[in-house]
């Protein structure tokens, strides 16, 4: 096995990244993540730690277009997807393309969204593609949706339902930051007053297909993918099963895989390791998991089973 060289603009995307995002290391190698293995990311967190910044920096770093849509109880599928518009002078209806045909984007506060809306939004992710009427449009190569939500409101939210949140690659959870790191995020905002930090050049397209290329090539041998597979079924046997009401689903196995090999190749290797699917088990799992009636009441979590079954799994 080799070390691997990712192409021009890679390697600085991180860094670039972390200038904006401070004490955000997880939440930055998750967003690169989601775009080397072209898999969709909910990030989850309280008002104020810069779920929706993270997105437009990385826009800022990446090629390719970037559309923000701002979730609300009153949105339409159409405000996503677009409508068909009449055309008078020729006599037709044209289809005016809406923000989700754009390489990147972001869906904030996805809970807003009535149920029609994430249902379209669904098809986008899942699909890559849009139907109006009765034309299929395809979405532009890259897509990826990096969609936020906050948990502590409830009023006028529409929890996703399971089927969509399977959709995600990954769901990644936001935590207050401690002292030391508020204080460097006080003098980060402080020093923004003379401007904001510029990348050294944005990653191209061309360049980001092939860092996806590179990146799904890393190799995932068959001890490792058998320890994926135990992982995900563990979920759905003794004794995790009797806790769990609906397990994982062979996409689960699917983000696992694709999800570990982005971070072997962000780690400079060819090849992924037990530690890379045992970091991203828990973001790439969890959220696919629906405890029974009786674990909740107990206090239990998908995250928390998750780690016990880490912990009584054996990676090889």
């Amino acid at each position: 096995m080799v070390q691997v060289t990712a192409p021009p603009g890679v390697a600085d995307l991180s860094a670039y990244l972390g200038q904006g995002l401070v004490g955000h290391e997880v939440l930055i190698e998750r967003l690169l993540i989601g775009l080397l293995a072209g898999g969709h990311l909910l990030v989850e967190g309280a008002p104020g730690l810069a779920k929706t910044r993270a997105v437009k920096w990385l826009a800022r770093a990446v090629d390719g277009g970037f559309a923000r849509i701002q979730c609300t109880p009153d949105l339409m599928p159409s405000d996503l997807t677009g409508t068909p518009v009449w055309r008078p002078e020729d006599g037709r209806f044209e289809f005016v393309p809406g923000p989700v045909f754009h390489n990147l984007v972001l869906v904030d506060e996805i809970n807003r969204a009535p149920p029609k809306v994430q249902s379209a939004l669904l098809e986008a992710m899942a699909e890559r593609q849009v139907t109006a009427g009765d034309t299929t449009h395809p979405l532009p190569d890259p897509f990826l949706v990096v969609a936020t939500q906050n948990p502590i409101e409830h009023d006028g939210t529409f929890p996703l339902p399971e089927a969509q949140l399977d959709r995600f690659l990954m769901h990644v959870l936001l935590d207050l930051p401690d002292a030391a790191t508020e204080r460097r995020i006080l003098d980060m905002v402080e020093a923004e007053g003379q401007g904001d930090p510029v990348p050294a050049a944005r990653l191209g397209l061309s360049d980001l297909n092939a860092a996806k290329a590179a990146a799904m090539a890393v190799h995932l041998a068959p001890p490792l993918r058998d320890y994926i597979v135990r992982l995900v079924t563990a979920t759905r046997s003794a004794p995790f099963a009797i806790e769990i009401e609906h397990a994982v689903s062979p996409r689960g196995s699917l983000a696992l895989a694709a999800a570990a090999k982005a971070r072997a190749y962000l780690h400079g290797r060819d090849h992924a390791l037990p530690e890379d699917v045992a970091d991203v088990a828990g973001d790439a799992l969890a959220h696919r998991l629906v405890l029974t009636w009786r674990a909740v009441a107990e206090g239990r979590t998908p995250r928390a089973l998750v780690a016990d079954i880490l912990d009584s799994v054996e990676p090889l």
